[in-house]
């Protein structure tokens, strides 16, 4: 089945644009669009989408805003909020108000395909240059926990430090030279301990924890492997 897709932005350009990439790809189908935030909250009613892709800055209701009204009455509708900064507070907003995902304009249209694929697949949170943006911003202090006692197997908490960077199972995978389902065995095990119900709480949680710290060869390292 095709997902469904609602595309939110109060430029007609924009709403067009995005349009134009999710027409690239047969799994995605554009159920509606709308102009605003107001708007997205009356369309999600009215159409249930799979998935919302939704601008930050809008006049008469922002994205940060509309994701914690429809996440509050519709939290199993996945939302990737979308902008042109880069702003690690954006990041950390986007999480607090229940986003999955976190997309900038500027990236290309392969990569936004391949991202809301994961999105939609519960692989994936935020892009892999986005994940290492906010795990730059963490404050040292706050890292600094990740020296005591933890929770996690060493195992564990490799699998972690890269599901947090923004890397697939299958990425995941093919970096540490084991099987997907190997992967997906440890994140459930990982998030019976924590007591979470899926990878963007289990994300959020480490980050807020300073359990994972940014690669800034990680590019590198998966191109090596």
């Amino acid at each position: 089945m095709k997902a469904r897709i609602l595309v939110v932005d109060d430029h007609a350009h924009a709403r067009e644009g995005i349009c134009e990439i999710l027409a690239e790809d047969s799994a995605f189908e554009v159920i509606g669009t709308a102009s605003g935030g107001r708007e997205a909250i009356a369309l999600t009613e009215q159409y249930m989408p799979d998935l919302i892709i939704m601008d930050i800055g809008m006049p008469d209701m922002d994205g940060l805003e509309a994701t914690r009204t429809i996440k509050l009455r519709f939290p199993y509708i996945k939302i990737v909020l979308v902008t042109v900064s880069d702003d690690a507070a954006y990041l950390f907003e986007a999480l607090k108000q229940g986003a999955q995902g976190f997309l900038l304009k500027n990236l290309s249209p392969s990569t936004w395909i391949e991202y809301l694929h994961a999105v939609l697949n519960d692989e994936a949170m935020f892009s892999s240059e986005l994940a290492l943006q906010i795990l730059r911003e963490i404050p040292a202090a706050a890292r600094s926990e990740i020296e005591g006692e933890h929770p996690l197997t060493v195992r564990e908490r490799e699998i972690l430090q890269w599901v947090a960077q923004g890397m697939t199972n299958r990425e995941v995978a093919q970096v540490l030279e084991i099987s997907d389902q190997t992967v997906k065995n440890h994140l459930k095990n990982i998030m019976h301990k924590l007591q979470l119900e899926n990878r963007v709480q289990l994300t959020r949680y480490a980050v807020e924890r300073g359990w994972v710290k940014a690669r800034r060869d990680g590019k590198e390292q998966r191109r090596k492997r």
